[in-house]
């Protein structure tokens, strides 16, 4: 198999014994898990969405960075949190270059996702290296002894012992960003200039003001936003505000204009301990449609499950873009960011309603605010 893939070729995933029998007792190859998740798509073909030669890691404190990552790719396939007690994430999953071969034949006879979680076959069956789907299941997770509760192990949680420490400022990460496909020059470009601007204007000579005023009232003349990291408007300590609209899997909504929810989160961009990230700034205004409701999912930082006291919303095909992101810029995990209520307004369906990054998977298919 070729030793890079690039953004749109075929691959197709292996067969169970052939996956597992690259792998070592954990269920993991060169510290990356394989898991029980991924068993439903053995034998299908997808096309590689992004090359992931980096990606976040979310297991440190702030401000988190990006890591190196070897022969690996995402395909638009999601981790459904079946075997980590439903953790409602949605990971984009990583897929080791060993786990797919060469899509043979006429690439448009994709097979369709199976959706009702069984895999077949005997989960006992060991592979050639005495790892079998069983120790896969049972190795997603362990007993911390300390406080008698289980502690997750996933993709996300094992990033650092899957990858290596790789500097903001290599630049050959943002030239493998244009070979591979993951992005065009031009969201290269604008990104490195938005970096720049942005760390002249936090660089404390005075001009930050300034060019924040500039790039509010011109970057929104050529059809951008305003300046992505604006403060909240609610002093820290005072409570925030809250919205309740039930919303369901399937429902249209609107996002609100930047301004209506900086007037929802204090001067640290928190809204009842949601953070409200500049990744989140260019969806302002669009319609998309509801995906789904999260009420838990597995903190990357403990390993161990949380569960929210309030809520909060994933929208269909809205993701981290990374263009804002410090020490991040351009990372393909493509997280799904969290919505609270408060920053949404229902919609009427109608026809053409729908905005087009909601009719059409965007290429850059979401933060993390944990």
């Amino acid at each position: 198999m070729q030793r890079k893939l690039n953004v749109g070729d075929w691959v197709e995933v292996r067969g169970k014994d052939e996956i597992l029998s690259t792998l070592d007792g954990k269920g993991q190859l060169d510290g990356m898990p394989f898991m029980p998740e991924m068993f439903r798509y053995c034998g299908q073909r997808f096309q590689v969405y992004k090359r992931a030669h980096k990606t976040c890691d979310y297991t440190t404190s702030y401000p988190y960075h990006t890591r190196r990552l070897g022969e690996t790719v995402h395909l638009e396939t999601r981790c459904d949190g079946e075997a980590h007690d439903g953790c409602q994430a949605g990971c984009l999953l990583y897929w080791k270059l060993a786990w797919l071969k060469p899509a043979a034949g006429d690439p448009k006879k994709v097979a369709a996702l199976t959706t009702d979680g069984s895999f077949g076959g005997d989960v006992n069956a060991a592979s050639r290296t005495g790892c079998s789907e069983s120790e896969v299941w049972a190795n997603t997770q362990v007993t911390d002894q300390k406080v008698g509760a289980p502690k997750f192990v996933c993709q996300a949680t094992q990033v650092p012992y899957a990858t290596k420490a790789l500097a903001w400022w290599d630049l050959r990460q943002y030239i493998e960003d244009y070979s591979s496909g993951n992005v065009g020059p031009g969201r290269i470009v604008s990104g490195l200039i938005y970096s720049t601007y942005y760390h002249l204007s936090q660089a404390g000579i005075g001009l930050g003001p300034a060019m924040r005023w500039f790039y509010d009232k011109f970057h929104p003349v050529w059809g951008g936003t305003l300046f992505p990291r604006k403060p909240g408007l609610i002093p820290v300590g005072q409570p925030t505000p809250s919205g309740t609209l039930n919303l369901q899997p399937g429902e249209l909504v609107r996002v609100k204009s930047h301004e209506e929810i900086l007037k929802t989160v204090d001067s640290e961009n928190k809204n009842r301990g949601m953070y409200w990230d500049a990744e989140l700034v260019p969806y302002c205004g669009g319609t998309y449609r509801v995906l789904k409701r999260v009420t838990k999912l597995i903190d990357e930082k403990t390993a161990t499950m949380v569960e929210m006291k309030n809520p909060c919303i994933i929208l269909d095909s809205v993701v981290c873009q990374a263009r804002y992101s410090q020490c991040r810029m351009l990372c393909p995990k493509s997280m799904y960011p969290y919505w609270r209520e408060i920053w949404l307004e229902r919609v009427e369906a109608k026809a053409g309603e729908v905005d087009a990054a909601e009719r059409e998977r965007t290429t850059d298919l979401s933060p993390c605010q944990h």
